[in-house]
């Protein structure tokens, strides 16, 4: 299918078995269509403090990363991304569907600051996610695997021509792997002949939402505040003299939440017959909400969704062709490596 002007695999045989092998063994995916750009120069880090909600003086150490988003002056989510600390100044991986709004944005908001934004387009990405990813990758690449072994979650590591990091979109195991364009084959070939198994959209898209890991333009987006997105947690409030953009509007967000008038991101669950979907309406004691995303989960064997619905709603019910179905209210991630974890 089209996806921003890539052509990327809805899937490459069956997607439930792509999905099953990330949460069994390992599979491997081309990601090379998200948007890699590195921000350099004497005030890089203080351009990125105030660009982002997360705080980049955590990364204290080469090589450390954070997931953060860009909020509008407004306070809603221009976009998320992950951003990591590298020896020339900062590497973020930003969403290709909103590659041109998010360079602009970063263009525009940089005027002032002492910073090279570069994009780079050369680079690719492949993530192989799964129990036995990391294994897999070091089979392939036995020249790295020590320093490979040693990374924790959320750290990367320079490995010549590549970038090698402990983060992903599955809630398994993995690393993501960035390395130039025209070596990109050739890596996919050997984690194949290595018995990885590629995985396409689809499945990249239920193992997400199964972790419970939202999706631009479907969970959040410039409308939304991180609030109402389950992404208070990417907000870095101290210190308290670190301004960034959209902090007043969501710090007024978080008290209009704490008052029951912001709704909140919540997970759902249909054990019974039946798939939630997108844009389906919820019916709470509250009051309404909305499904955000929805599918069938093919680790859990019935449906789950993210839905926002008002804040401390109790019972809810979704309209299914008409008819009010009950769905129970849980925390909004549902599998970590391969186990439920909502009861």
């Amino acid at each position: 299918m089209d996806f921003a002007g890539w052509d990327m695999p809805i899937n490459y045989g069956s997607q439930i078995e792509e999905h099953n092998q990330v949460r069994a063994a390992a599979g491997v995916f081309d990601v090379s269509h998200m948007t890699v750009v590195d921000v350099g120069g004497t005030e890089a880090m203080q351009f990125l403090q105030f660009l982002l909600a997360n705080d980049v003086a955590k990364l204290v150490e080469i090589g450390h990363a954070l997931y953060s988003a860009m909020l509008n002056h407004d306070g809603g989510v221009v976009d998320d991304l992950i951003v990591y600390r590298m020896n020339f100044g900062y590497r973020t991986v930003i969403n290709c569907a909103t590659r041109e709004k998010d360079l602009n944005w970063m263009a525009d908001t940089s005027a002032g600051f002492d910073v090279i934004i570069e994009e780079k387009p050369d680079l690719a990405i492949l993530a192989v996610h799964g129990p036995e990813a990391i294994e897999k990758v070091c089979s392939v690449l036995p020249k790295y695997a020590d320093k490979i072994l040693q990374l924790r979650n959320f750290r990367g590591t320079d490995l010549g021509d590549f970038f090698v990091a402990r983060t992903g979109y599955t809630g398994e195991k993995g690393l993501e792997l960035i390395l130039p364009g025209n070596g990109a084959t050739l890596l996919w070939d050997k984690l194949l002949a290595a018995g990885v198994k590629p995985a396409g959209l689809g499945a990249r898209d239920t193992l997400r939402l199964e972790a419970g890991m939202n999706l631009y333009g479907h969970d959040m987006d410039e409308s939304i505040s991180p609030i109402a997105a389950n992404m208070e947690k990417t907000i870095a409030w101290e210190p308290a003299n670190r301004d960034f953009i959209g902090k007043s509007a969501a710090w007024a967000a978080k008290k209009s939440q704490a008052e029951g008038e912001l709704p909140s991101l919540v997970g759902l669950v249909l054990e019974q017959r039946g798939v939630l979907r997108r844009g389906q309406t919820i019916f709470t004691d509250k009051g309404e909400g909305i499904i955000t995303s929805g599918t069938f989960s093919p680790t859990l064997k019935h449906s789950i969704a993210l839905a926002r619905i008002p804040v401390n709603s109790e019972h809810c019910q979704v309209d299914m062709r008409g008819q009010l179905i009950p769905v129970r209210i849980v925390k909004p991630n549902f599998v970590r490596f391969g186990k439920n974890i909502f009861d």
